[in-house]
């Protein structure tokens, strides 16, 4: 039987608004990511550069935007984040044990705080034994170590644990180690729907 979870956070929790997102930098003249901003987004999550950094290269492309109206553009994908999923994880906390693992890098992160204040988001990492941010441990999905870290260090049977994730790159390398996953899909799924998915031993 599974006895502990491990949960992604953008698109499983907090909706991601990503075509605002898009929008948003079209308005300052970026018309998409390129190979050097991707680079740069994996050396942010991964805690490798700071936050000025980040946010000064995309000044690279589009030079005449501010650091502020990058950084709000930047932040126009964090979407809402539905109670229902919060009274979900409260519940199912009293029968396991609970991780969140998230790339969500620092400036998100402050912006969802700040979006849903604090009680809310007190009472949401209270749901877990521990909140795992890419940008702290200096490793993101889809490593492997990233899970190794947690299995080894919180004792957790693979067997024993499944992992939520929107995205199949990162439940495959989780599946690779031997956990159960669920790619869950977006739009068409929802987290509160766990238990109607009879292939897992809940």
């Amino acid at each position: 039987m599974i006895n502990a979870i491990i949960f992604d956070f953008g698109d499983i929790f907090i909706n991601l608004e990503k075509e605002a997102q898009i929008e948003a930098f079209k308005k300052l003249g970026l018309d998409g990511p390129n190979d050097d901003l991707i680079a740069q987004n994996d050396l942010f999550e991964k805690g490798k550069i700071t936050e000025q950094q980040f946010l000064e290269s995309f000044q690279r492309y589009i030079p005449k935007a501010t650091l502020l109206e990058i950084r709000e553009a930047w932040n126009t994908i964090i979407g809402e984040f539905p109670l229902e999923r919060l009274e979900f994880l409260q519940m199912i906390s009293k029968k396991y044990r609970l991780f969140l693992l998230t790339n969500t890098d620092e400036i998100h992160i402050s912006r969802f705080e700040h979006k849903v204040g604090m009680s809310f988001y007190t009472d949401f990492y209270n749901c877990f034994e521990k909140v795992f941010y890419s940008y702290e441990m200096r490793m993101r999905k889809p490593e492997p170590e990233i899970f190794t870290h947690i299995l080894n260090k919180y004792d957790l049977s693979p067997k024993r644990t499944l992992f939520i994730d929107d995205k199949k790159v990162n439940t495959d390398a989780a599946e690779a180690l031997g956990l159960y996953v669920w790619n869950l899909q977006v739009g068409q799924e929802d987290v509160t729907e766990l238990f109607q998915h009879k292939e897992f031993p809940l």
